[in-house]
């Protein structure tokens, strides 16, 4: 099966985030850390600080908006409550996720 995930990028605690969508999360944290000209090159956003798995695209994308229509500190409540060091997260790809996954 195939899952498609929401996940916010960061540079650092509290600093600039980015929010996306993706169906390969490996690839898409990769793409971000590495091409120059993108918004997380730019901004220096290239931890993995939190994402959610999803089994629907369609609800992984109206999750996505949500995110985008929150309020600054419901995201970084969010990215605390699951990454509290805000590390980067796909550097220990150990970590049990199903805990974000959003059954449908």
């Amino acid at each position: 099966m195939k899952y498609w995930y929401v996940y916010i990028m960061a540079n650092k605690p509290n600093g600039v985030i980015y929010i996306g969508i993706t169906n390969n999360i490996d690839e898409r944290v990769k793409e971000n850390k590495m091409y120059p000209n993108s918004f997380t090159a730019k901004y220096n956003c290239k931890k993995l600080v939190y994402f959610e798995e999803f089994e629907n695209g369609e609800k992984a994308s109206v999750r996505e908006r949500q995110f985008k229509k929150w309020k600054r500190e419901w995201k970084i409540n969010l990215i605390v409550e699951m990454n509290t060091t805000w590390s980067d997260l796909s550097l220990n790809w150990n970590l049990d996720n199903k805990k974000f996954r959003i059954n449908n």
